[in-house]
């Protein structure tokens, strides 16, 4: 039976998909909430695939999805995302999604594209078929992103500072000191150069790693 773990914020919308996928014949090896959470359930499982939401609180699911595919490569990952933005969806698949599936899909279309990427396919929901074809062409020589030399923790460090964490506040939601964390809080704003907390906040708004509730 494919086991399948659920990484959506809205507990509402996971009973939803719970249903379906095990309607399908899908059984759900665990689900999370929290973008930190993620990659540690999915080495825990071994899950055949990861349904992922990218607006996830704690960690952007862009950032979920690098490292699912650096720790974890042979475990599945299907974008479900009300996201339409062609840079992130493009961004999505050149980081390793087998699929990207927008949220006003049926049930039936869900378990097509489970199945789709289980059989080692790749599936976009109609209208993207123009992103995916940019996704699979070689990428252009560009100007670095100075995010990319952002570190893992670095990158949760400024996800939870734009979420509007205090340092303290930060260091216990990971797990190290205030001071570590305001370390990391200098890193980025000197790599990124960047100069406040809004600053931060305002970089991580333009980047959609911020999800707006309506």
């Amino acid at each position: 039976m494919l086991q399948v773990v659920l990484a959506e914020d809205q507990a509402v919308v996971r009973d939803g998909l719970r249903r379906i996928l095990e309607s399908g014949g899908c059984a759900i090896a665990g689900e999370t909430g929290d973008g930190l959470q993620v990659v540690a359930l999915v080495k825990q499982t071994r899950c055949d695939l990861l349904l992922l939401d990218l607006g996830l609180p704690g960690l952007h699911g862009l950032d979920v999805l690098r490292q699912v595919r650096r720790h974890v490569p042979h475990t599945r990952v299907l974008v479900l995302s009300g996201e339409e933005r062609e840079d992130i969806v493009i961004a999505a698949l050149r980081h390793g999604a087998a699929g990207y599936l927008l949220k006003t899909c049926s049930g039936h279309e869900l378990l097509q594209a489970v199945q789709t990427v289980i059989d080692g396919r790749r599936f976009v929901s109609p209208g993207l078929s123009d992103a995916l074809a940019r996704a699979l062409e070689p990428s252009p020589a560009a100007t670095p992103d100075p995010y990319e030399t952002l570190t893992r923790r670095e990158r949760e460090v400024l996800h939870l500072i734009a979420e509007g964490l205090s340092m303290r506040d930060v260091g216990t939601r990971l797990g190290i000191s205030p001071r570590t964390a305001e370390d990391h809080r200098n890193h980025i704003v000197g790599k990124l150069g960047l100069r406040t907390t809004r600053d931060v906040t305002l970089y991580a708004l333009r980047r959609g790693l911020l999800k707006l509730d309506p």
